[in-house]
């Protein structure tokens, strides 16, 4: 299936195989694609992953999924984006089931981020669930298991700094790190791009074989879909570079040189990548900011 076939329908639940199901959201959007993929596993003691935006609709299908005897014992969350965890808190208490995730809004985030969300950068993304609380925090690399499933944490950071991936055997669910239908918004001071590629890179080395995300079909080639993403990156990159060689220039500037063939609705969500490119070569002193970092600052080649 390509991703341009991809178009389940709302609120149904799909056997995808494996022991997955998945339901799609009633969410469409430029940033969320059909909607938010929630999936379900087990077939007496279940887990959800990724519950989803707080739609009455959506907690009727995810508990109308359930069969005789199923209970939801578990909900875990890959990332707290408004598209991803608030219907966590509504599912736990209509199913006695406990929030599992790496924790709340605004952990992970790297030092650089918490200097510019001091300066008085906002989220300008797919929007923070400022209310998310697991009951249970993930540490990286710890496994959770039920009768017929076991998952295991993977601390990603990147997309935001709370996010997590989870494994089970070759099966990876993504969240919102890795999607087939787009690269994903690293956007400061929650994304992080250099904690982005080292989480992509991470991906890489643990090899699967196929990608269930937050949003878009599966991808049954998960590593060459990295390869795609890390090499798409490193373009970017190398684009920023070569804008920068004219003289310094702030993000807006940039983005308009180099986006060029985009909706210009989307420009903003571009300039946040942009920006997280400036930082994270900064980071790695390859640009500095002229008269200090900020997200209007100019940068300059060193």
């Amino acid at each position: 299936m390509s991703e341009t076939d991809f178009n389940p329908v709302t609120g149904v639940a799909e056997d995808l195989g494996g022991g997955v199901r998945r339901i799609l959201a009633p969410n469409p959007s430029p940033m969320t694609y059909r909607g938010t993929n929630t999936y379900l596993l087990g077939d007496r003691q279940v887990a959800v992953i990724d519950p989803g935006p707080d739609r009455e609709a959506h907690l009727k299908a995810i508990l109308g999924a359930l069969g005789p005897g199923q209970q939801v014992t578990h909900v875990f969350v890959t990332h707290s984006h408004v598209d991803h965890s608030p219907l966590a808190g509504r599912l736990a208490r209509e199913t006695g089931a406990k929030v599992l995730g790496f924790g709340p809004s605004g952990a992970g985030r790297s030092a650089v981020m918490q200097e510019m969300a001091a300066q008085g950068l906002e989220e300008a993304g797919e929007g923070i669930d400022p209310g998310f609380a697991p009951d249970v925090e993930l540490a990286d690399g710890e496994r959770v298991a039920g009768e017929d499933w076991a998952l295991t944490a993977h601390w990603t950071p990147g997309h935001l700094g709370n996010h997590l991936c989870f494994s089970q055997g070759q099966t990876v669910f993504t969240g919102d790190l890795v999607m087939g239908w787009a690269s994903s918004l690293v956007s400061p001071p929650d994304g992080d791009l250099t904690d982005f590629m080292a989480s992509c890179r991470r991906l890489r080395e643990m090899g699967a074989e196929v990608f269930h995300s937050g949003h878009g079909a599966p991808m049954t080639a998960p590593m060459d879909r990295l390869d795609w993403l890390i090499g798409h990156r490193e373009g970017r990159e190398a684009s920023i570079l070569e804008g920068l060689q004219a003289g310094p220039a702030d993000a807006a500037t940039l983005t308009a040189a180099i986006y060029t063939d985009i909706p210009p609705q989307m420009l903003p969500a571009a300039e946040r990548n942009v920006l997280a490119h400036l930082i994270d070569l900064y980071k790695k002193n390859r640009v500095e900011p002229v008269g200090g970092l900020s997200q209007h600052a100019r940068f300059r080649l060193l």
